[in-house]
């Protein structure tokens, strides 16, 4: 157990030298902080080389992967926030607007999974930090952009900087992290990528009203390269596949074998394709059917996105504290991935038939519930796959999961188009979470460390 002075993230700390005759002063801890020390599989302690930099300690290695996703959501999500001003300007229809939306997922769900065999081959702190660059400059230089095809490349090449940020990021936590703190581990990285798209929608959505959408992007993508700077001075010694470590880790057949990879893909599927609707479409929604100012819709946006990353801290920590007190992690783990999709149902259906008070009544409630499901989605893999494999897991799954940033875009433009009206989309997003329940509930075997030598 580390000392009461460190936030403890760590897999497996340094061992303790008890004095003769009496019990390690280490076990005691672990038995208050909820540990089992027998039966909890934990990361690998990462060793140094002779003569190698000290590891960057894993409570300040989860901050920075939370603010890269963070930096990831408020980069994707700033079209969405300035379509109004741009589909006026640059005379763009709903269905090329769809097709905008949905093009950065084009890039990002191909890459996806080589992402993960890059992170597993080269090491996640490399090939995250490329990403980042990479999706910093298309930022950047979508300010600049002239119209249709100019913001389509840019957005392929912003997709392809950001498929880096989960691989990389699980591969991670399942290295550095016991499973008794993955869940507030992916609630933190999940509060950034939450509140990515509140600061995004809030400060993005006024400082447009004041000068225009393109200065808003060349300033958001330069501010993005500065992460980089902290993330330069970070030292893991991961195990890579140029570098392995004892336990090589399964081969991608083994992988794709696993009833539970395909479950929780479908499970991802439903959850994103409600999440990237509402993401690319409300504020055109807020704006041109509630009739809400652009001010007035970034505050509503922003604040419900809030909420969002609030409660996925509130997910993270009710599940460790679910799991430490010795209670089924079957039960938490499924638990909340149905009720948020059983929640979405309702909530969806309210957006679009209640009045303006309850429709955003019912976009808050939607937050809450998928806010605390969050932690699940990567952390669920994370536990199964271990950190030999988590990388690849969850370059397929997120691959898999993605899929509906690229329809849920699109098909809400064309469907806005044929009906002119948003009904239609929402029943649709409602119905997609059956498939949610089905993945997560029946088809996701039980949660545990897979054994991959018996695999």
């Amino acid at each position: 157990m580390l000392p009461a002075s460190t936030v403890v993230l760590a897999g497996r700390p340094a061992p303790v030298r008890a004095a003769p005759g009496r019990a390690p002063h280490r076990s005691r801890q672990a038995l208050r902080s909820g540990h089992q020390m027998t039966n909890e599989p934990a990361a690998p302690a990462a060793t140094s080389p002779i003569g190698a930099s000290a590891a960057t300690s894993p409570t300040r290695l989860v901050l920075l992967l939370s603010a890269a996703v963070f930096i990831n959501y408020v980069d994707r999500g700033n079209l969405a926030t300035a379509a109004p001003l741009m589909q006026d300007e640059l005379h763009l229809s709903a269905t090329q607007l769809g097709v905008l939306l949905s093009a950065f997922y084009w890039s990002y769900v191909a890459v996806m999974a080589p992402g993960g065999w890059l992170a597993e081959r080269y090491g996640a702190k490399r090939v995250l930090g490329v990403g980042v660059a990479l999706w910093s400059l298309a930022t950047l230089l979508t300010g600049f952009a002239g119209g249709f095809l100019s913001i389509l490349l840019l957005r392929l090449m912003l997709g392809l900087g950001e498929s880096a940020a989960f691989p990389c990021s699980s591969k991670l936590i399942a290295s550095e992290v016991a499973v008794s703190r993955i869940g507030i581990a992916n609630g933190v990285i999940g509060f950034g990528y939450s509140v990515g798209p509140a600061v995004g929608t809030f400060l993005g959505g006024l400082l447009m009203t004041q000068v225009g959408w393109r200065p808003v992007f060349m300033l958001f993508g330069a501010l993005s390269l500065v992460w980089l700077l902290p993330w330069s001075r970070v030292v893991v010694h991961e195990p890579t596949l140029a570098r392995p470590a004892a336990d090589p880790g399964p081969t991608l057949q083994q992988i794709l074998k696993q009833r539970g990879l395909w479950g929780a893909s479908l499970g991802h599927f439903a959850s994103n394709y409600n999440y990237y609707f509402i993401l690319a479409w409300l504020p055109v929604y807020l704006v041109k059917v509630r009739g809400l100012s652009m001010a007035t819709m970034a505050t509503v946006a922003g604040a419900a996105y809030l909420v969002n990353a609030l409660s996925v801290l509130a997910g993270g920590w009710l599940i460790d504290a679910w799991v430490r007190s010795g209670r089924s992690i079957q039960v938490i783990y499924k638990g909340m991935m149905a009720l948020n999709h059983v929640a979405a149902i309702g909530c969806m259906a309210g957006m679009v038939l209640l009045p303006a008070t309850g429709c955003i009544a019912c976009l808050f409630g939607y937050q809450v519930f998928m806010g605390l499901s969050s932690p699940g989605v990567f952390g669920i893999p994370q536990i199964m796959a271990g950190p030999t494999a988590a990388a690849r897991w969850v370059g397929i799954q997120n691959t898999c999961g993605n899929v509906a940033g690229i329809l849920a875009p699109a098909i809400t433009g064309v469907l806005v188009d044929a009906t002119g009206q948003f009904a239609s989309a929402f029943a649709l997003a409602g119905l997609i979470n059956v498939l949610g329940v089905i993945g997560w509930v029946f088809v996701l075997p039980k949660i545990r460390r897979l054994d991959w030598a018996a695999a």
